[in-house]
């Protein structure tokens, strides 16, 4: 959704104001001892048909760290998109490069600012990472990137971690994706593993003005599908490890962030950045490494603050301040703070130009359903991705509508359940009448109402970084794609005859086959009628599909008239 500023004005707090409950709600060490009434009301309001209120108009805020920053690209070296693209990231890791975004990606020889030398030769060159995951692209607005986000708005935030072996120097470093530069932040502690600790965080603000009560599912996905593109922008010189349940406050401190709860009193300079993920990369030649990386950062050499704004603190809508307050909360793992660390591995047949050129398609070009040997191979992928998360299911159109599992063990579909329930689906999501005729949806489901915030947020986050896995496999296989993030009464165990409120649909992922190549020879053309491509569509939705299992369907029909609507590629529509 493209920014307005004609917004109306939202009741606002003051950015220290207590957490919904009121301070007596509050404990000692800064979480709400109404935490599980808080969430699971928040969890009902963004599945609900409630329509997000119009808040203040929020712009994107400078980047609130001082000075130029070290220039990551090297602009000494050219090359050709061509050349660089048929290597990919792997094979062409040992020579310089230049993504489609634009920015210099070279990994040979010395560059320098001041005394801090960066080295384009080392093992681990971030300027090819961070320009193949996070960086926007040169000479736009910012909202065009190689990682998918809600509306286009790329709410996440990067702090690198650096330790020997990589081309900036080690140190605390925040990203900056608009300028592809490393802002320093301070130094590394004595005897940190060689490789870059990436942390990420989301700033909610520009999110929350768009979507309203249902932006924090949202800032989750968004998370992990940041961490899935780091992840497969990894080097073939580096393992890649990725964490999606370490605690709150041990990836602040990591990062040289203060505690959540107590940020606008330490920084109000700054907005605040519940962190929710972490992506590690470390030489792959055997070096030792620590057992937690997130401690040995956390515990010594303090990080720099940012720039103060001049002026007082800028006072919140409400809705931002209660999303601030839940992220927190959710960001929360006090059993076991160090998370959990799973090996990441990249899709077959992604390369370096799979990662810049993945967009999300428009909806006319996901008509084509793709052919089950394919959409079997994507579930696979987004199934495998991290061992925790929601369950997955594919739906199809064509000639058979119908549901499918993955088959244990095989890369096949399974038969769930006959009959067409994209209409059902177009509905549930924000009533986008186009997914009704989509090839194939495939969808990421779980998270009941009484889960535990832990719960909630590893089922965003892996749905996220799978969806994230998943679309740049489609895309290495020739197959369009469009991710769908804000899903409203959508309730799948229940259609599918289940108990309800146990098995709700968390992300999805719309595929169509690629528009068939026209063979006709030119002498023919001309007699082609204009017709011929909505012959080819799919067949629309039987008035009563035949089913071995109850279909899904809605109560609540969608309204008469609606359309569907044609968003440009890379937003997602505004419920």
């Amino acid at each position: 959704m493209p920014d307005v500023p004609d917004r109306a004005a939202v009741p606002t707090r003051d950015p220290r104001a207590e957490p919904p409950g009121g301070s007596a709600a509050k404990d000692p060490a800064g979480s709400s001892a109404g935490a599980p009434d808080f969430l699971g009301r928040a969890l009902a309001d963004a599945r609900s048909p409630r329509v997000p209120a119009l808040s203040p108009y929020v712009p994107e805020r400078p980047f609130p760290w001082s000075g130029p920053g070290l220039p990551l690209s090297d602009g000494g070296r050219r090359q050709t998109d061509a050349a660089a693209a048929s290597r990919g990231p792997r094979r062409g890791a040992a020579a310089g490069a230049r993504t489609d975004s634009g920015h210099r990606l070279a990994t040979t020889g010395t560059s320098t600012l001041g005394a801090a030398p960066i080295r384009h030769d080392a093992p681990l060159d971030l300027a090819r990472l961070l320009g193949l995951s996070l960086a926007a692209s040169a000479g736009t607005s910012g909202r065009l990137r190689p990682v998918p986000s809600a509306g286009a708005l790329h709410p996440v935030r990067a702090h690198l971690l650096v330790g020997p072996g990589c081309s900036l120097p080690p140190g605390r470093y925040a990203y900056d994706p608009h300028t592809h530069r490393a802002h320093p932040r301070g130094p590394a502690p004595d005897g940190v593993s060689a490789g870059v600790l990436v942390v990420l965080t989301v700033a909610a603000s520009r999110t929350v003005a768009h979507y309203g009560h249902r932006a924090w599912p949202l800032l989750l996905l968004d998370a992990g599908h940041a961490a899935a593109a780091l992840a497969q922008a990894g080097p073939p010189t580096a393992d890649v490890l990725v964490c999606l349940d370490a605690d709150g406050a041990l990836l602040s401190a990591a990062a040289g962030l203060p505690r959540a709860p107590a940020r606008h009193s330490e920084w109000q300079a700054a907005e605040l950045e519940p962190p929710l993920a972490a992506v590690w990369f470390t030489p792959s030649d055997g070096s030792v490494r620590t057992i937690d990386p997130l401690s040995a950062w956390a515990t010594r050499a303090r990080a720099s603050a940012p720039v103060r704004a001049p002026g007082p603190p800028i006072a919140q809508p409400r809705e931002l301040s209660r999303t601030q307050h839940l992220l927190s909360l959710l960001a929360q793992a006090p059993a076991r703070p160090a998370g959990t660390w799973h090996p990441a591995s990249r899709p077959e047949g992604v390369t370096g130009k799979t990662l810049t050129t993945r967009r999300s398609a428009p909806p006319d070009d996901l008509r084509r359903p793709p052919e089950r040997e394919l959409l079997a191979s994507v579930l696979t992928t987004a199934r495998t991705a991290s061992p925790a998360g929601p369950d997955w299911t594919v739906v199809t159109g064509g000639a058979a509508p119908a549901l499918y599992t993955a088959s244990p063990g095989r890369r096949c579909l399974l038969l769930h359940a006959h009959g067409d329930a994209r209409p059902t689906l177009a509905h549930w999501a924000a009533r986008q009448t186009w997914i009704g005729t989509t090839g194939a949806v495939l969808l990421a489901h779980g998270c009941p109402d009484d889960a535990s915030p832990a719960e909630v947020r590893i089922s965003h986050l892996a749905a996220g970084y799978a969806i994230g896995q998943a679309q740049t496999h489609a895309t290495a296989l020739g197959l369009r794609s469009r991710p769908i993030g804000s899903w409203q009464q959508a309730d799948l165990g229940a259609a599918l005859g289940e108990a309800p409120g146990r098995d709700w649909i968390v992300h999805g992922l719309a595929l169509g086959a690629p528009p068939a190549k026209t063979t006709t020879p030119p002498a023919t053309r001309t007699a082609t009628p204009l017709t011929t491509r909505t012959a080819t569509a799919p067949a629309a939705p039987t008035a009563a599909p035949r089913a071995t299992r109850p279909t899904p369907h809605s109560t609540d029909p969608p309204a008469p008239g609606t359309t569907a609507r044609t968003t440009p590629p890379g937003e997602e529509e505004r419920p």
